[in-house]
């Protein structure tokens, strides 16, 4: 209920007209069924213009630092992410990640729309990086089609520093859904498959985006950006 109203009462009504975001190729998305829509990470926004402009409820696995911080503060934004549908999804790897992706799975089970970013946080420099390869294991393991998608723009948004958004158009472009075999528990957990799948998906999320695309992840280039920031770095 409160995905609806913010998307059609509350938030979506302004959205637009402050924003005016265009969309292409939405028809992409399967009208029913289980789907998983992969895109590109530009900035917090993304979560926001990507269901906005689907027909179709998103549920998107969130980093789970999100549903950790103290505080009221932190109660208002954990109940937030739960009532519009959000999941934790733990990023260090092992049985949390594989706890994560489990809930992801239980998603598309239902027959619903999973929203998930390959390159596992934000870009740090415009560019496309290398994906991880959980997307690709759902899609393997439960034969749901994944859904590439182009988030355009929402980096210029808001520039580092800016405490406020900048009033630019922005855009997203759905791809034609790739179905990549499966269910498949074989291929799900072999490494060499999930890499490839990924490398598939990655190369038309760039065909889309027309960023420049660069094989190493997102999280690397963002440490060695803070570090060549800080003084003697």
């Amino acid at each position: 209920m409160l995905y609806w109203f913010l998307k059609h009462v509350l938030a979506g009504p302004v959205l637009r007209v402050l924003f005016r975001p265009w969309a292409r190729g939405v028809d992409n998305l399967p009208e029913a069924g289980p789907a998983i829509v992969v895109a590109n990470h530009l900035s917090f926004m993304d979560s926001v213009f990507v269901p906005l402009a689907l027909p179709r409820r998103v549920v998107y696995l969130a980093k789970d630092e999100y549903f950790r911080r103290p505080g009221l503060r932190g109660a208002l934004v954990r109940r937030f992410f739960l009532a519009t549908g959000q999941l934790p999804m733990d990023r260090s790897g092992g049985a949390g990640a594989e706890a994560s992706l489990g809930m992801g799975r239980k998603v598309l089970e239902e027959g619903g729309v999973l929203g998930i970013y390959p390159e596992g946080t934000r870009s740090p420099d415009g560019r496309l990086h290398r994906g991880r390869t959980g997307a690709a294991r759902l899609a393997l393991a439960t034969g749901a089609p994944v859904v590439p998608v182009a988030v355009v723009g929402t980096d210029r948004l808001r520039p580092a520093g800016a405490l406020l958004p900048r009033l630019r158009r922005v855009g997203v472009i759905v791809g034609e859904p790739l179905h990549l075999g499966g269910p498949d528990p074989t291929a799900a957990h072999d490494r060499f498959a999930l890499r490839r799948t990924t490398d598939a998906v990655m190369d038309e999320i760039m065909r889309l985006s027309g960023q420049e695309y660069v094989p190493s992840y997102a999280a690397h280039a963002r440490a060695r950006l803070l570090t060549a920031e800080r003084p003697g770095g």
